[in-house]
């Protein structure tokens, strides 16, 4: 048998993959066999020399260099080329990912410049052209096939040339005859701001679908609008009468139905992918922007080389905070991460005391719907992480969430989550209470998640200068900032008149008012890098305050998609199986 450099492949996290998958065949199965998530089997070391030494790179020069070093099977011109593409005048500024300095020890990571205004794009405008030209080049050979359907080679037969581990599974087992390229659905379950940024990167590409599920009465009026009204043949929307948690249990069902995948292979010649967190090409492009803020910071003098920089993460998911550890153990001087939650805060009292329970948690609709989440995925790869990789733990705990909706880990993985970890979590009343405060003392507007972010990072910072991680431009919660900036409670009713304006007409009304404050906050219209003090006073540049074009123009724009279905597993699938003749 012949050997193979494991340096560049992937396995899961719950040891079902028993042949290593290169990145592209990752990317495009999604999540493995068995619920699991796919991790690199080696993670790369970069020196702080080669992490510095980003700074002075264009953003997209900063991703081919870190995917490259995490040995994506693509040539390096083609890696650069489809970064080029990806990070482009798709995003409103050209550092794609700029760090704002709002006081002297704190900064504030700007993940909203891109198409829908939210983080999800820095790796949704990425994910899909590498998902493209993985098809386009049969490197992804080994999609979500039924087990029934599945007929396993001699062992010596499932390398190629190349020594990659294709699957033997093609449409050759269907028919007998293998299609020139393999058509895939991708299902997303969304919180609010996925949804959105998912069909913004899969629209109108070739050899692609996406369906796209999201709780009816979860996410504002300006994330509904902004999924309702996609444009695209290939796309659709779907509401689904329940919470995210039921949305995404759902989808993950649909993954691991051996009947429903081989109706999709036999009668629609369709394999699933996923474009949620779950897929290790969306949290990829997540570690990428944590190495190039610390660049970034040096670059700019801000930070001195191997300096320690704490990261507050507003997270429901754990997605986002996943790839900041990640970006620290490829080598990026990182010091302690917070992990900051709104009142759903299952994710803060594991952190604190190793029990993850949700058995008799409330759901409770916040401000920040994107956090609106009990149950984190991404956890699952962190504590496969942090308890020395092993999978069987993994099936256990997972297997014990799905059973009793409750799990604990042992004292060596505690001491380990607790040894990177803080977390606290931040009311309702006071998220918007944050909003009003950071704006009034420094004319710097956030939106209801980072707000989470900035009180817990209050609550927990020490001695290290913090990246409060942005991610969302405030005017997708209109109301919920008119309140903040109003005095009013989370939840409350809006006055009248401003009720009547619609979410779309109440952001330029804020922005206006804000602008016009009486002189109580001093903006510069110069393009600064790091604010000039002026009179004890900060002054700023007013893009937090303009309102990106496409939010602005959504009240203009015809609503697609109006179809709900119940929250199961069975209604999610049955919804899916009769949507797809309507999109191509």
């Amino acid at each position: 048998m012949s050997t193979m450099d494991y340096t560049n492949t992937y396995t899961d996290t719950r040891g079902h993959t028993t042949e290593p998958l290169t990145f592209s065949q990752a990317i495009i199965k999604g999540m493995a066999q068995g619920g699991g998530l796919f991790v690199p089997l080696v993670l790369p070391q970069l020196s702080l020399d080669e992490i510095v030494g980003l700074g002075s790179l264009d953003y997209g020069a900063q991703a081919a260099f870190i995917y490259q070093r995490f040995g994506v099977d693509l040539p390096a011109e083609q890696v650069e080329a489809l970064m080029a593409e990806a990070y482009a005048d798709n995003f409103d500024a050209a550092e794609i990912a700029p760090i704002t300095q709002v006081t002297p020890d704190t900064w504030v990571l700007e993940l909203w410049h891109g198409p829908t205004s939210a983080f999800k794009d820095m790796a949704l405008q990425c994910l899909p052209p590498f998902f493209s030209a993985a098809i386009e080049d049969k490197k992804g050979t080994d999609p979500q096939t039924p087990p029934s359907l599945r007929a396993e080679p001699p062992e010596a037969a499932q390398r190629d040339r190349r020594g990659r581990f294709p699957s033997v599974l093609n449409r050759t087992h269907l028919s007998g005859t293998a299609p020139a390229t393999r058509n895939y659905l991708i299902l997303v379950a969304t919180s609010g701001d996925t949804g959105k940024a998912a069909l913004e990167g899969f629209k109108d590409r070739a050899h692609t679908r996406i369906i796209v599920f999201y709780p009816q009465d979860g996410v504002s009026d300006i994330q509904y609008r902004q999924m309702a009204t996609q444009q695209g043949d290939n796309v659709a929307v779907i509401g689904v009468l329940g919470n995210f948690d039921d949305c995404q249990t759902a989808v993950k069902a649909a993954f691991n139905d051996p009947a429903f995948n081989q109706a999709l292979a036999s009668e629609h010649n369709i394999q699933l992918s996923s474009a949620n967190s779950i897929n290790w090409g969306r949290l990829l492009p997540q570690v990428v922007y944590y190495v190039s803020a610390y660049a970034q910071l040096v670059h700019r003098g801000a930070l001195a080389p191997g300096s320690e920089l704490d990261i507050c993460v507003p997270t429901g998911n754990f997605g986002n905070i996943l790839a900041a550890f990640y970006a620290g153990q490829i080598g990026v001087p990182i010091g302690r991460l917070f992990c900051a939650s709104n009142e759903n805060r299952v994710l803060t009292d594991f952190i604190n005391t190793g029990v993850y329970d949700i058995t008799n948690r409330p759901f409770r609709l916040t401000p920040s719907p994107s956090m609106d989440i009990l149950v984190s995925s991404n956890l699952e790869r962190q504590l496969f992480e942090l308890n020395g990789r092993d999978p069987q733990r993994i099936r256990q705990w997972m297997g014990d969430l799905a059973a009793t909706r409750r799990f604990q880990v042992d004292r060596d993985t505690f001491a380990a989550l607790r040894a990177s970890f803080s977390a606290d979590w931040v009311s309702s009343d006071e998220c918007l209470m944050t909003i009003k405060t950071v704006f009034d003392a420094h004319g710097y507007l956030l939106d209801p998640h980072t707000a989470v972010a900035w009180k817990v990072a209050e609550r927990l910072r020490g001695e290290n200068p913090v990246l409060v991680v942005a991610t969302a431009h405030w005017a997708k919660f209109g109301a919920d900032v008119y309140r903040a900036l109003n005095g009013l409670p989370a939840g409350s009713a809006l006055p009248a008149e401003a009720a009547a304006l619609g979410d779309v007409a109440l952001n330029h009304l804020i922005a206006s008012t804000a602008l016009v404050s009486g002189g109580r906050y001093c903006f510069d219209t110069s393009t600064l890098t790091i604010p000039e003090v002026s009179g004890g006073r900060y002054c700023f540049d007013t893009s937090t305050l303009a309102i990106p074009a496409p939010l602005a123009e959504l009240n203009d724009l015809p609503i697609r998609f109006t179809q709900t279905c119940e929250g199961t597993a069975q209604a999610v699938q049955q919804a899916v199986l009769s949507t797809l003749p309507s999109i191509s």
